[in-house]
């Protein structure tokens, strides 16, 4: 049963609009007695005051969601997403601009009542039964609606985070923190040693100034990026990079950062569901997708508690093997280590077997790749022909699907103009090597998204999800639940495979720790 929640009001799917005084009670209820899937405009908006009021659901419909992955698979990628959109576009009404604008709480529109959601909801479902798979496609939309609660819940639970050691580190790092505006004193001695070695004064966070300063020490740098500085033979090199890779922890995960996104002892970001063409999650602020190993120590479970964390094995080539039906490659991928299982085909050479399915999925040529490549198409014909169409499709300037149907983004017309000119060879080959990797990554992300959401299923209470990150879950949990949590990894890494491949001798396994800190899962 659906049920829509819209402005204070609660609408069963074929039944009455009604009111409730207490809307989160009501939800409650009705969670606890029929578990329906409750419908939302946007869940990232609209779970966050049930969760803050106690309330958890099991399941919902995002419309926000739903309506972005039907638009690309008819065609219209990237127009208007939201409900008010979808409802005007449903009555031949003029759609509404969701580009960002400033607040202005005059004018912005009254939400869409229920009724108006129910309508957009109908029309939703009725164009998914139109496509020509649509069980795959109704897979998307719930594990895409499932990553919408883990988002929300994520964002509301939050990561452990010890102030005390990430304060502890920094001052180890980079000495005090500092006053606004100013270095931290370990980072102004590099920046010091920068300037003496290039014989004057040069702001090392300024690649114009660097590229300059450089010049004139008889140095030619196209940029200041640190595989370029490592080719340099110059006494400013060494106290640059180590300048750069402490000013990045700085900026990115410093104090300021942490008064900004750590609160009660916990990170909390924002986290986007489906933020990337691919299917990836973003995040709105925070960088949790991007947390420097450094920092993983000041991730620590609170006292009598465990940290879960684990990640799939070498998930990507095990979802080629999958889609494509390669029985050799699915052989290997029954195994824990693919690549190892893969290594006699390839010269005995664990690392010759990496290379050639990377080089596969992304269209690698350099180095080796070729040579490797040929003995893939031999060994693995099915699998090397499922990317190559999925590459000569994107070349062509077609649309490629996901296994469940997440449509790539057309060409853009900057693109048809360039490979109807002298740079046209290139430019279909980068938008060949983009659809080759679409396939992949579309459909590990998937699978990481039905994860997600069988293993949400699973948990026992209080244990909660608290990270992922494309193929990683960590849950926090009561240190006496760590054994069972990690069953229930692999329980959900099992039926994830099930719910998109069926029978398949594919294995997905995930190795799962339990952990006090972070750092000690890697």
């Amino acid at each position: 049963m659906y049920v829509v929640v819209a402005a204070q009001t609660v609408l069963p799917v074929g039944g009455a609009l009604r009111r409730p005084a207490d809307p989160a009670k009501a939800v409650r209820e009705m969670e606890e007695a029929e578990r329906p899937r409750w419908v939302w405009a946007e869940a990232r908006e609209d779970y966050a005051p049930l969760l803050r009021a106690g309330v958890r659901v099991a399941r919902c419909h995002d419309i926000a969601l739903t309506e972005g992955l039907l638009l690309a698979y008819e065609g219209r990628y990237g127009e208007p997403r939201s409900a008010r959109a979808a409802h005007a576009r449903l009555h031949g009404l003029p759609v509404p601009d969701e580009r960002p604008s400033a607040p202005d709480t005059l004018f912005a529109p009254e939400p869409l009542g229920a009724e108006a959601i129910a309508e957009v909801l109908a029309d939703q479902l009725r164009r998914i039964e139109a496509l020509p798979e649509p069980g795959r496609f109704r897979l998307l939309v719930a594990a895409e609606s499932a990553g919408a609660l883990v988002a929300a819940e994520m964002s509301h639970d939050g990561m452990p985070w010890r102030r005390d050691v990430h304060d502890a580190l920094l001052t180890d790092l980079l000495g005090p923190r500092p006053v606004h505006g100013m270095r931290p004193v370990k980072l102004q001695a590099l920046a010091d040693e920068v300037t003496a070695a290039l014989g004057q004064p040069v702001n090392p966070d300024s690649v114009q100034q660097l590229v300059k300063a450089f010049k004139g020490a008889g140095v030619a740098l196209k940029t200041t990026r640190s595989s370029e500085l490592k080719q340099v033979d110059h006494p400013a090199v060494v106290p640059l990079l180590a300048y750069k890779e402490l000013a990045r922890l700085f900026s990115f995960h410093g104090w300021v950062w942490a008064d900004q996104w750590v609160r009660d002892g916990r990170f909390r970001p924002e986290y986007v569901v489906g933020g990337v063409v691919s299917g990836r999650w973003a995040t709105n602020g925070g960088g949790a997708l991007q947390i420097p190993k450094v920092m993983r120590r000041v991730v620590v479970a609170d006292d009598g508690w465990a940290l879960v964390v684990a990640d799939a094995a070498q998930l990507e080539p095990r979802v080629l093997a999958a889609m494509a039906g390669d029985v050799g490659l699915a052989g290997a991928a029954g195994e824990i280590d693919l690549y190892s299982a893969l290594a006699q085909s390839f010269g005995g050479q664990r690392e010759n077997a990496k290379i050639a399915m990377l080089s596969a999925m992304y269209g690698g040529t350099s180095g080796d790749a070729s040579k490797l490549l040929a003995v893939m198409r031999q060994r693995f014909p099915k699998a090397y022909q499922f990317v190559e169409d999925a590459a000569k499709t994107g070349e062509e300037g077609r649309i490629v699907r996901s296994w469940l149907g997440r449509t790539s983004p057309p060409p853009s017309p900057r693109w048809r103009e360039l490979v109807s000119g002298p740079e046209g060879v290139r430019a279909a080959r980068d938008r060949g090597r983009f659809t080759r990797n679409f396939v992949v990554q579309g459909t590990a992300a998937e699978w990481a998204l039905a994860l997600l959401a069988v293993l949400r299923g699973l948990l026992p209470e209080p244990a909660r999800l608290v990270f992922f990150q494309h193929d990683e879950v960590m849950v926090h949990c009561p240190q006496a639940q760590a054994e069972e949590v990690i069953a229930a990894v692999s329980e959900a890494a099992a039926e994830a495979t099930r719910l998109l491949f069926g029978a398949t001798p594919v294995r997905f396994p995930m190795s799962a720790v339990a952990v006090k800190s972070y750092a000690e899962a890697k």
